[in-house]
């Protein structure tokens, strides 16, 4: 649910990976028999979900069982765990030169020598047309000729027009990976937890998010806000109900993906700080502070739902881009191909689960009835959330900006595979597919994505058998 805005220091937590407040002490927690602090965060989230045919315990028995086990091999393969980002892109939104001085902020790069031939060779080589170049050099040979007699500033246009066309399509703001600011980045050094970073830098990221880029009008005013005449929500929650079903979706996978991110400060939180070592574990009163639905004033319930409603979504594109990844001559690329054989094999099974999955979202709801209203808002839409990965460019921590634009570019991978379906359905079973590409960038994001929200949905069981023994 959407973090409140102000001072509330509940209500501040971390964007993009675990950015939050502390600005006053934390509420009491109520007391109550056995079993209540579970009840209070969890007695709402069962049963369906709003705008959707699928209930949270199905979920609960894929996710936990099926689809997290495979997921946690698969993302410490090679393939998986570099990731090459440009963590030094200047804000795009206001002057904030200012970066988090905390060590845990910190990312450690990769050194060059230390990522497989295979991925630094170039992000598009992961299929065995990419590796027989002769008609593609040979056709560039004859495009060469052509581009010679074209001015400088032609050139330029023509480049211009290239990435245009390239972006169309896409949801997020991807970092240039050639630019000599891009490092390579080995995410399981760089796990995504607590940090430590906060102040009224970490808010500004996501009030930024909620107030300009969800679609709400600025008259509406979020549960939660301090100061702001807040009526426990019933205004807010009348102009959601009243909206069409996209723009609802939109604030609802924002929601969830706080949340989701949320689980991870509360689940990876350092409990001990010395000398001699560090000591990450869950923190149940974080959680509380987060999810309690007395704490939150009913908020916390509905943001958990939300994170449920996120995973629908991604599990739904994995399902459809099956078709992309099955093909003979498609390979995660690392240069080791027994490896890389195995690992595209634990790739596709996990993608046969997804597809089998019984209650699947139907995203045929979204951008339905007159053709041209429905561009129009489909193209609002994409422009918001890629407004929303610009964001990431803000935050000062580089811990939270790296995963930060992981996650956003990995939401914005399925919702381009979700309205590519067309697309999708014309890919051959050989051959290239020119309709219908991911960069290994977009691969990479997209699985650690629903990585991270698997794994919030895992979590939520331990705190509910903690909570459970309170």
């Amino acid at each position: 649910m959407a973090a409140g805005s102000g001072l509330r220091a509940l209500h501040l937590a971390a964007p993009f990976l675990l950015l939050f407040v502390l600005l006053r002490p934390p509420p009491v927690l109520p007391r109550g028999p056995p079993g209540a602090a579970e009840r209070r965060c969890f007695c709402q989230v069962t049963g369906y979900l709003d705008d959707c045919t699928c209930d949270v315990e199905t979920i609960d028995a894929l996710n936990n069982y099926e689809l997290f086990p495979r997921l946690n091999e698969l993302l410490q393969s090679d393939y998986f765990r570099y990731y090459k980002v440009n963590l030094k892109k200047p804000c795009p939104f206001w002057n904030d030169n200012s970066h988090c001085g905390i060590r845990d902020c910190a990312v450690k790069p990769c050194p060059s020598n230390e990522v497989p031939d295979g991925i630094r060779s170039g992000s598009y080589k992961y299929s065995e047309e990419a590796n027989n170049l002769a008609e593609e050099c040979e056709e560039a040979e004859r495009l060469g000729a052509v581009d010679g007699s074209l001015s400088e500033e032609t050139q330029e246009a023509v480049l211009r027009w290239t990435q245009h066309d390239d972006s169309s399509d896409s949801f997020c703001e991807a970092d240039d990976i050639h630019s000599p600011d891009a490092e390579y980045v080995d995410l399981l050094l760089n796990p995504e937890r607590y940090t430590g970073y906060k102040g009224p830098d970490a808010w500004k990221i996501w009030n930024s998010i909620y107030e300009e880029n969800c679609f709400k009008p600025q008259t509406v005013k979020r549960p939660l806000a301090s100061g702001r005449g807040d009526d426990g929500g019933h205004t807010f929650y009348s102009w959601l109900k009243g909206v069409c079903v996209e723009k609802r979706a939109f604030y609802r996978l924002i929601s969830g993906l706080h949340a989701s991110i949320n689980i991870h400060l509360s689940a990876r939180y350092l409990l001990q700080d010395t000398w001699s070592e560090k000591k990450w574990g869950p923190n149940v009163t974080e959680f509380q502070q987060r999810f309690d639905e007395v704490v939150t004033r009913g908020e916390g319930p509905r943001r958990l739902k939300n994170l449920y409603f996120l995973y629908l979504i991604e599990l739904r594109a994995l399902s459809k881009a099956l078709p992309f990844f099955e093909r003979p001559g498609f390979q995660l690329y690392t240069g080791n191909k027994i490896h890389d054989a195995e690992i595209k094999n634990l790739l596709l099974e996990i993608l046969h689960l997804a597809k089998s999955f019984p209650l699947h979202f139907d995203e045929n709801s979204f951008f339905a009835g007159n053709k041209k209203e429905a561009a129009k808002l489909k193209e609002e839409f994409r422009l918001h959330f890629k407004n929303i990965s610009k964001i990431m460019d803000c935050v000062g921590c580089f811990k939270c900006r790296l995963w930060g634009k992981l996650q956003t570019q990995g939401l914005g991978t399925a919702l381009k595979i979700l309205f590519s379906e067309n697309l999708i359905e014309k890919i051959p079973e050989s051959g290239p597919s020119y309709g219908f590409q991911l960069t290994r960038q977009e691969i990479v994001a997209l699985f650690n994505a629903f990585g991270r929200i698997s794994t919030s949905v895992k979590e939520l069981e331990n705190f509910r058998t903690i909570l459970r023994n309170m």
